[in-house]
C-alpha cells in the first residue's frame, strides 16, 4: 500500500496557509449565503407558499449532515483538493478524475449565469453593454484571486458582512412588522403568524401543476441553492488553523441556515401572501416587500446586495476550480500546466482557464440565447448531486476504515455515522427523481421539459464523457502512478496494522 502522507503530499505543496479565522467564519458564512436566497427564492415561495419552509428546514438538515461528513475527513487529513483527494485515497484515481471535473463543470456553468446576472443587475442603475459589465466583473474577482489566497479570503469576508447585514436588517424589520402586525401595501394586507395558514391555499398548497407534492418537488432547488458550503473544504488546506476553525464553521452551519434562510423565508411568508411574490423569480422577495412598505432604499440596497452576492459566487468559483485542477494535475488528470504555483502561493493557469470559459460562456449566452444554455446550466445541478454523494461516499468509506483500525481517527466524529451519509445519498437520489418528474410535468413541448431532459439525457451524456475522459488520461496516470490506480486502503488490511510503515 502507499502511504498517503507521501501520495497526496504533491497536492499541497506550495499552498500558504494565511487564512485566519475572521476568513473562515464568513467564508463558511458567505457559502450558505448567495443568490439562491436574495433572488431564487421568490419562484419558489410563489409557487409552494408558506410550505418552503419545511423545504428548506428538512435539505438544510441534510447540508449539515453533508458538512459534518466533510468536517470529519477534513480534520483527519487536510487538503486543498478536498473531496478530490478524499476519493483519490479511499476509491482510487478513477474517482477523484470523475470528483474533480464534475466540480469544474459545476462552477465553470454556475459562473456562467452568475456573470450574467451581474450585468443584468448592474443596468437597474447604468445602462451598460452587457460585455462591458461582465469584462468589469470578472476582471476584479481575477486580480484579487491571482494575489493570493488572503486577497480571496479579504473579499470574502466583506461580501459576507455585506450579505450578512443586509440580512440582518431584513429580520430585524420583519420581526418588528409581524410582532406588531402592521399593515404592508396598499391593499392593506397585515403582517402576522397567522398568514402561515391563512395565505391563499393555506401551509401547503395542493392546487398547483405538482399538487401536494410541490414543496417535495421543489427541493431539488433548494439543494442547489445550498450549494459552495463545502467550500469550507477546500479552504482548510490553507488555513492557519484547520483544527480549530473547521470544527467551528462546520458546526455553525445549522445555525446559519436556520436563521438566515428558515427564518427569511418564515418572515417573508408572514409579511406578504406568496402570490406577491415574482413568478418568474427576476426579482428578489425581499426587494418586493421592501417596495411595498415604501423603502426604496433598501430595495436599492438589496441589488446591491445581489451584486456582491454574485461577485462573491464568482471569487468562489475562481478559488475552488483553480485548486481542483491542481488537484487533478498532481495525478495527471489534468494538463500538467495547472500544476504551476505563482510566487504567491497561487494556482495561477487554473484560475486563468476557468475565467477564459467564463468569458466564452458569458458572450455565448448573449450572441445565442434559448435553451441550449438553460440545459447546460441546469446540468451543473447534476454536478452538485454528484459531489455531494461522493463527500458522503467517502465518508462512509473512511467510518469503516477507521472503525477497522486501519486508518487513523479523526478528532471530529460525525454523530449518527454513517447512517447520516446513508440518508443523504438516499435523499440525493430522490432529488434526481425529483427533477425528472418536475422537468416532465412542468411543460407541455419536450423540449421545454429542461429537468427531465437534464437527468434523463444529462447523466448518461455525463456518463459518457467522464468515461471517455478518464480512458484518455488513463496512460499518463498509470506512467506517473507505477501503476497503482487503486484506493490507498484495502479493508483486508490487517486491523492492527501500522499506518506509518505502510
Amino acid at each position: 500500500m502507499t502511504q498517503p502522507a507521501s501520495k497526496f503530499a504533491a497536492e499541497q505543496e506550495g499552498y500558504k496557509q494565511t487564512l485566519g479565522r475572521r476568513h473562515v467564519q464568513m467564508i463558511a458564512i458567505g457559502g450558505a449565503i448567495g443568490t439562491g436566497l436574495f433572488l431564487g427564492s421568490a419562484s419558489r415561495l410563489h409557487s409552494t407558499g408558506p410550505a418552503l419552509l419545511f423545504s428548506y428546514a428538512f435539505v438544510g438538515v441534510i447540508a449539515f449532515f453533508l458538512m459534518r461528513a466533510l468536517g470529519e475527513l477534513v480534520l483527519y487529513r487536510q487538503s486543498s483538493g478536498a473531496f478530490v483527494s478524499y476519493a483519490r485515497e479511499f476509491f482510487g484515481e478513477a474517482a477523484a478524475f470523475a470528483a474533480g471535473w464534475l466540480y469544474w463543470v459545476f462552477w465553470a456553468l454556475t459562473g456562467v449565469a452568475e456573470l450574467s446576472a451581474v450585468a443584468l443587475y448592474v443596468r437597474k442603475w447604468w445602462d451598460l453593454p452587457q460585455g462591458v459589465s461582465v469584462i468589469i466583473a470578472l476582471a476584479v474577482v481575477l486580480v484579487i484571486n491571482l494575489l493570493s489566497a488572503r486577497a480571496f479570503g479579504e473579499f470574502e469576508f466583506w461580501a459576507s458582512v455585506l450579505k450578512v447585514g443586509a440580512i440582518v436588517i431584513f429580520l430585524v424589520v420583519g420581526v418588528v412588522m409581524v410582532v406588531g402586525q402592521i399593515k404592508i401595501g396598499d391593499e392593506g394586507h397585515r403582517a402576522g403568524i397567522s398568514n402561515l395558514w391563512k395565505n391563499p391555499g393555506g401551509f401547503w398548497p395542493t392546487d398547483g401543476t405538482f399538487g401536494w407534492l410541490g414543496p417535495i418537488v421543489v427541493m431539488s432547488g433548494v439543494v442547489f441553492a445550498y450549494a459552495a458550503i463545502e467550500m469550507v473544504g477546500i479552504a482548510a488546506g490553507e488555513m492557519q488553523n484547520p483544527q480549530r476553525e473547521v470544527p467551528k464553521a462546520v458546526n455553525s452551519v445549522i445555525l446559519r441556515i436556520g436563521v438566515f434562510y428558515c427564518g427569511s423565508i418564515f418572515l417573508l411568508v408572514c409579511m406578504l401572501p406568496t402570490s406577491e411574490f415574482d413568478a418568474a423569480g427576476h426579482t428578489s422577495p425581499f426587494v418586493t416587500v421592501f417596495e411595498k412598505m415604501g423603502i426604496g432604499w433598501m430595495a436599492t440596497l438589496i441589488n446591491a446586495v445581489l451584486i456582491v452576492a454574485a461577485m462573491s459566487s464568482l471569487n468562489a468559483g475562481l478559488y475552488t476550480t483553480g485548486r481542483m485542477l491542481r488537484s487533478l494535475s498532481a495525478s495527471r488528470e489534468a494538463p500538467k500546466m495547472f500544476m504551476q504555483m505563482s510566487k504567491s502561493g497561487v494556482p495561477a493557469n487554473g484560475i486563468l482557464v476557468t475565467s477564459i470559459f467564463y468569458v466564452f460562456g458569458a458572450v455565448l449566452n448573449v450572441l445565442v440565447p434559448g435553451k441550449a444554455f438553460d440545459i447546460a446550466l441546469e446540468a451543473s445541478a447534476i454536478a452538485v448531486v454528484g459531489v455531494w454523494s461522493l463527500i458522503f461516499l467517502c465518508h462512509i468509506r473512511y467510518r469503516r476504515l477507521s472503525d477497522a483500525g486501519i486508518v487513523t481517527k479523526s478528532p471530529f466524529r460525525a454523530p449518527l455515522a454513517p447512517f447520516m451519509s446513508y440518508v443523504g445519498l438516499a435523499f440525493l437520489l430522490l432529488v434526481l427523481v425529483g427533477m425528472a418528474y418536475s422537468g416532465w410535468k412542468g411543460a407541455p413541448e419536450f423540449w421545454d421539459k429542461t429537468n427531465f431532459i437534464v437527468v434523463v439525457v444529462g447523466i448518461p451524456v455525463f456518463v459518457v464523457v467522464l468515461v471517455v475522459g478518464w480512458f484518455a488520461v488513463k496512460p499518463a496516470v498509470i506512467e506517473h502512478t507505477g501503476g497503482d490506480l487503486a484506493a490507498a486502503w484495502s479493508l483486508d488490511d490487517a486491523p492492527n496494522v501500522d499506518i506509518d510503515k505502510k
